[in-house]
């Protein structure tokens, strides 16, 4: 296990983005979702976004990036993120738009509600990521010796 990459930023929001995500998917699941179609597109995204991030974190985790190391993941995993993030814009916005307080049952607009306040702080957290991701791709941050030797 890769403690340090636990302790790293990215490790850190992909963990919060997988709890969040979780909580996105978990609360469209407990209303009728099914009546609506925006929730669909809502539900399609949190947990195809919430599977990928977990297999992400996994493999960063167990360091198998390591292990296949033609694969260039700091580009891949920037990706992701830069992807993630729109699909949950497109996601947060229709949830936002599809609650409506004058709902017949109650505790489907508080979960529905709910819901949106949580897909924006994954899109956020998620936009973040993907800001992370980019220095990482593009090895900012490094220190100065080598950052001198990678520009002659």
């Amino acid at each position: 296990l890769d403690g340090t990459f636990l302790c790293s930023p990215l490790g850190g929001l992909m963990g919060a983005q997988a709890v969040l995500g979780l909580l996105v998917w978990s609360l469209i699941a407990a209303t009728t979702y099914h009546l609506h179609a925006a929730y669909g597109w809502v539900m399609f995204v949190s947990l195809f976004s919430w599977i990928l991030t977990l297999l992400f974190f996994i493999t960063y985790l167990l360091q198998l990036q390591l292990k296949y190391y033609v694969i260039p993941w700091p580009l891949v995993l920037m990706i992701y993120n830069a992807v993630a993030t729109v699909l949950y814009i497109t996601a947060f916005v229709t949830c936002a738009a599809a609650v409506h307080p004058t709902s017949w049952r109650q505790w489907d607009y508080n979960r529905r509600a709910a819901a949106s306040f949580f897909a924006c702080v994954t899109m956020i957290t998620y936009g973040v990521s993907t800001f992370f991701s980019f220095r990482a791709w593009k090895g900012l941050g490094s220190n100065a010796a080598t950052s001198q030797v990678t520009d002659h």
